[in-house]
Formats: C-alpha cells, sequence, structure tokens
C-alpha cells in the first residue's frame, strides 16, 4: 500500500491530493492527514522528523520518503506524463529540498488554510485512511 499523508488544513495540500486522485486511475495511492489518527501513528511508527511535517510524506513497501523525494516517488506512479519528472529524483536533495522548503514556507500564505481538515466525498472515502 502506498500512503500519501497530507496537512489536512494546507489548501495547496489538498488540492496536490485531488491532483493525484485525478491522475491515479489504477488507485495506487490512499491518503490520511497528518493529523489524523493513521497519520499520527505512521508518524511513530516511521520516526519521520519534525521538519518533515510541513512536507507531503509517502509510506511506501515499509519506508517514509518526504519533501521533493516524496513527491517525485508520487509523480512516478500516476498517469503519464507524470512519471516522467522522476529523473529528477538525480539532483542533490539539497537543491531539490530547498525548492521545496521555500513553497512550503509560503504556502498558508499563498493558498491559504482551512479551518479543518479535508472530508473526502462519499466517492472517495474508500481511498481515505480514518474517514
Amino acid at each position: 500500500m502506498r500512503i500519501i499523508l497530507f496537512d489536512g488544513v494546507c489548501n495547496l495540500c489538498v488540492y496536490f491530493v485531488q491532483f493525484v486522485i485525478r491522475r491515479d486511475p489504477a488507485e495506487n495511492f490512499v491518503f490520511a492527514s497528518l493529523q489524523s489518527e493513521t497519520g499520527r501513528r505512521l508518524i511513530g511508527e516511521h520516526a519521520i522528523p519534525g521538519d518533515a511535517m510541513a512536507s507531503i510524506i509517502l509510506v511506501e513497501d515499509g519506508r517514509a520518503f518526504w519533501k521533493s523525494t516524496a513527491a517525485l516517488r508520487i509523480f512516478r506512479g500516476l498517469a503519464q506524463p507524470w512519471p516522467l519528472l522522476y529523473p529528477f529524483v538525480l539532483a542533490p536533495s539539497f537543491i531539490r529540498d530547498a525548492v521545496y522548503d521555500f513553497v512550503a514556507a509560503h504556502r498558508y500564505r499563498w493558498f491559504g488554510k482551512r479551518d479543518e481538515c479535508m472530508l473526502p466525498t462519499p466517492e472517495l472515502k474508500r481511498r481515505f485512511l480514518d474517514s
């Protein structure tokens, strides 16, 4: 199972989840907010560092990935043309993550914040853990 953990109150993160859902016809991914019981449990199980909490986190094959590495691994699992972005994983992570961190640091100001976590529609509920 490939689990995407996301900030459920961040509009950019919710938009990203919706982006993934529309481009994942094989339903490779399931989702949980970082604020959910499942999200908190997975964070603890994988000893995810605090600085990763401002990030999309991918739990895949018993390993956790965050920041740009998570995003690129997610793109690799989507329908074409998105897997074509995966070779950027060869760029040094300190460069990729610097760009990721810049956007993450401004995401609430640029995209806004919700008062509560995103609730999936009834059709999508099965893809959300803890829903």
